[in-house]
């Protein structure tokens, strides 16, 4: 009996119904969640990109404060470090903020309004002879040097649009620059208030993580603002210098143009490389063109090869490709301003995302060391 009874439930469980295999393989399905996953994401950037337009009168000041902070806040620490007030050194930073940014804005328009025109002329000239030799692409350039101010104008409002609708570009300009500057007043003297609140906010036991992802974020926007800046100056001296040996017209305002378009990384240097070799084409002839091109050149070999290894070794080290999306996306989001503020925002989201990933190795490893020093414990 006892072995019928074996029998009869060795056959029960033989005639259990097995579970039904899944539809999909496990590849699939990871491929699947992971599919999820980056919708999910791209959802939530999507929301973010969304809501930093609809609000972009209250986002750009910001914005712009956080490069500000970035930019001079070591003079700000250095103030406070000589026993000053937070205050008295804030508003002294601010101070030397505008004078620096009102400085350079006015050399740089003086000299553009100076000789843009004469730079356009050369343009124009550039262009008739190239139209001898490339036909169409020539008389396009042409028609562009043409239309330069009507084109920037157009684009500029077209920019200045999504900020403030129905105001005017100049009270818009001044009314973002004032808040910009009294936030970088409260950035620059609460910043300790604003880390004491971040460690309260934080849930749980994230707080000294968070504190270090933020650090290392203003870290990235404040090592690409001042080695931006000081590699623009470099290259803008030089540029300017070799372009008056070379006696190219309009030389300081095109080493002005070229100071503002270090800020752009890689596109904006070739465009006013570019415009600097055509003026000297037009108004030089081929050969002091050719030397022109030298010039730039060998401002750009000098930085990329010496100067952005010395002076942003220390910061968030961005792939070219990268650079270029980001700029992209700037430009189809806010315009020239999108690409003014795309690369220090990209770099500080590069920071971020490195000291996650730092984070979450140290994790791993210490998950992965724990097994095998508990035998050794025991």
């Amino acid at each position: 009996m006892r072995n019928d009874s074996e029998e009869n439930g060795r056959g029960a469980e033989g005639e259990r119904p097995q579970p039904p295999s899944p539809l999909l393989p496990v590849q699939a399905r990871r491929a699947g969640a992971w599919c999820l996953v980056v919708l999910l994401i791209a959802a939530v950037v999507a929301l973010g990109i969304w809501l930093c337009v609809e609000l972009s009168a209250a986002v750009t000041p910001v914005l712009l404060a956080l490069l500000g902070s970035g930019l001079l806040g070591p003079l700000y620490r250095r103030l406070v470090a000589m026993k000053l007030n937070r205050s008295l050194a804030a508003g002294l930073t601010c101070a030397v903020l505008v004078v620096v940014v009102g400085g350079a804005g006015y050399i740089v328009v003086n000299a553009l309004i100076d000789t843009g025109d004469q730079i356009i002329t050369s343009l124009r000239e550039a262009a008739k002879d190239l139209s001898r030799h490339f036909g169409a692409a020539g008389t396009s350039l042409d028609d562009l040097a043409a239309r330069s101010k009507e084109l920037v104008t157009k684009f500029g409002g077209t920019a200045a649009s999504g900020l403030l609708a129905g105001v005017s570009v100049v009270g818009q300009v001044l009314a973002a620059s004032i808040l910009a500057l009294l936030l970088t007043f409260f950035f620059l003297r609460d910043s300790d208030k604003a880390v004491r609140a971040l460690r309260d906010w934080a849930p749980g036991s994230s707080a000294p993580q968070l504190e270090r992802m933020a650090r290392r974020g203003f870290h990235s926007i404040e090592g690409f603002m001042r080695g931006t800046t000081f590699i623009a100056l470099i290259d803008a001296i030089c540029i300017t210098v070799g372009l008056l040996i070379l006696q190219v017209p309009g030389a300081i305002g095109l080493g002005a143009l070229v100071f503002v378009g270090a800020y752009i990384p890689y596109l904006g240097a070739f465009i006013s490389g570019a415009v600097a070799i055509l003026v000297a084409l037009a108004d030089r002839g081929l050969v002091i063109a050719l030397w022109a091109l030298g010039v730039v050149l060998a401002v750009q070999v000098l930085e990329g090869h010496v100067l952005q290894p010395m002076i942003q070794s220390r910061t968030v080290q961005m792939h070219p490709a990268t650079v270029l999306l980001a700029i992209t996306a700037g430009a189809s989001v806010a315009g020239i301003l999108g690409m003014l503020l795309s690369v220090p925002l990209t770099a500080a989201v590069t920071g971020v995302l490195h000291e996650l990933r730092v984070h979450y190795a140290a994790g791993s490893d210490s998950d992965d060391s724990g097994p095998a020093a508990s035998p050794a414990s025991s």
